[in-house]
C-alpha cells in the first residue's frame, strides 16, 4: 500500500527555488573559473568535462566512447583538446588502463561538480515549469525490478510519452553509492539501517514466502515455520543481497549458513527452476506471486505469523528537487501494487 509521497507545495517554495537558482548558478560559475590557468579564457565544453569523467570512469578510451555514444577518435581528441587549453596532462596513457595524473585527479574532481551543478540548474528549471521532462534514473533492486517494473513501467511511458524515465538494476551498496554521486535519481530498495543520509518515501510492505519443491517435507504444509528450514537444498541468494540478508536476520535461518549445497551468484528466477525440477526450497516477494502460473502457485507456502516481511521504499538525496516525476512514480507505484498485496 502506499504510504506517503513528498510535496513541493510548502509555503515559500518559490522564493526557495529563486535562492537555489543563484546559489546554483554562483556555484557553477565559480566551478568554471577554478580550472582556468593562469588566467586564460579557454573553450571547454560541458561535453568534454563528461568525456574525461567516463575515460576516468572506465580507464579505456573504447568503452569511454562507447558509453559517451561518440567515437574513439572523437573522444581522444578532444580530451587532447582540453589537456592543451588547460595546459596540463588529465591522464597517463602509457600503459592501460589509462589512469589520471595527479593534476587529473583535481581536474576530474571539479568537472564532477561542475556538471553536478549544471543538471541541478536543469532539474530547478524543470520542476519551475512543472514539467515531467528531463531525463529521469531509477536503480532498483534485482529482487524487485522483475515484478514491479512490468506493473507500472510501460503503461506510464504510454500515458507521458515526454518523460525520459530510465531504469537500472542496482545492488543495495551500489545503488546508494550512484546515488550519492548523481549517477540515479533515485532508487527503489528494500528499507535497511544505514540509509539515514538519503530521503526515503514508502512505497509498499510485501511478504516473504515460501516456494517448496513438491518432494520436500514441507510441500505437505500449510505454512512453514522458520524453524522447519533446515532442509540441506536452502536455495539462497549470495551474501551482499539484502533479499537474503533480511531473511536471514527476520526468520533467524541459521541454516542459510550452513547449507551443504550452495549456488554462487544465483537468482530468484533460477532457484525457482530448481524447485520446480524436485530439490529443496528457495523464497520469493510476494509481489513475484502475481506472476505465477497455477501450476507454479501449487508450490508456495506462507509463512507462519508473525510473517516476515519488508519495506520497499524510494530512496533520494536530501537535496533532491524533481518532486512532480517522484510523486507520479509514488502514486503510480502504489496504485498499481495494492491489489497484489495482502494488506
Amino acid at each position: 500500500m502506499v504510504t506517503g509521497r513528498i510535496h513541493n507545495n510548502s509555503q515559500g517554495h518559490t522564493s526557495e527555488y529563486t535562492h537555489a537558482k543563484k546559489t546554483m548558478l554562483f556555484s557553477l560559475f565559480t566551478s568554471f573559473f577554478s580550472i582556468f590557468v593562469e588566467k586564460k579564457t579557454t573553450i571547454m565544453t560541458l561535453q568534454q568535462l563528461e568525456y574525461i569523467l567516463a575515460l576516468d570512469k572506465y580507464g579505456n578510451f573504447a568503452k569511454a566512447a562507447f558509453y559517451c555514444d561518440v567515437t574513439q577518435p572523437t573522444l581522444s581528441l578532444m580530451i587532447q583538446k582540453l589537456e592543451a587549453e588547460l595546459g596540463l596532462k588529465i591522464f597517463h596513457r602509457r600503459r592501460p588502463p589509462v589512469v589520471a595524473t595527479r593534476a587529473g585527479r583535481a581536474v576530474i574532481s571539479q568537472a564532477r561538480e561542475v556538471l553536478f551543478q549544471t543538471r541541478r540548474l536543469k532539474e530547478i528549471a524543470e520542476e519551475e515549469k512543472d514539467s515531467l521532462c528531463g531525463a529521469f534514473t531509477i536503480g532498483v533492486l534485482p529482487t524487485i525490478a522483475p515484478y514491479l517494473i512490468p506493473h507500472f513501467f510501460p503503461q506510464l511511458m504510454k500515458e507521458h510519452p515526454e518523460m525520459d524515465l530510465r531504469i537500472v538494476e542496482l545492488k543495495t551498496a551500489n545503488m546508494k553509492r550512484a546515488l550519492a554521486e548523481g549517477d540515479i535519481d533515485a532508487g527503489i530498495l528494500a528499507k535497511i539501517d544505514g540509509l539515514d543520509a538519503f530521503k526515503c518515501v514508502p512505497l509498499y510492505k510485501e511478504r516473504f514466502l515460501a516456494y517448496v519443491a513438491e518432494g520436500d517435507p514441507l510441500f505437505a504444509k500449510e505454512r512453514v515455520k522458520p524453524t522447519d528450514l533446515n532442509s540441506e537444498f536452502l536455495w539462497m541468494l549470495d551474501e551482499g543481497h539484502c533479499f537474503r540478508d533480511q531473511l536471514v536476520k527476520i526468520c533467524q535461518l541459521k541454516s542459510a549458513s550452513v547449507s551443504k549445497k550452495a549456488y554462487t551468484l544465483g537468482s530468484i528466477e533460477t532457484f525457482m527452476r530448481i524447485v520446480e525440477n524436485g530439490k529443496g526450497v528457495t523464497f520469493i516477494p510476494e509481489l513475484a506471486y502475481s506472476q505465477l502460473r497455477e501450476e507454479q502457485r501449487r508450490l508456495v507456502r506462507p509463512f507462519a505469523i508473525p510473517e516476515p516481511r519488508r519495506e520497499i521504499v524510494m530512496m533520494v538525496t536530501q537535496e533532491f528537487i524533481r518532486h512532480k516525476v517522484l510523486n507520479l512514480l509514488v502514486e503510480r507505484i502504489g496504485t498499481v501494487v495494492k491489489p497484489l498485496l495482502r494488506p
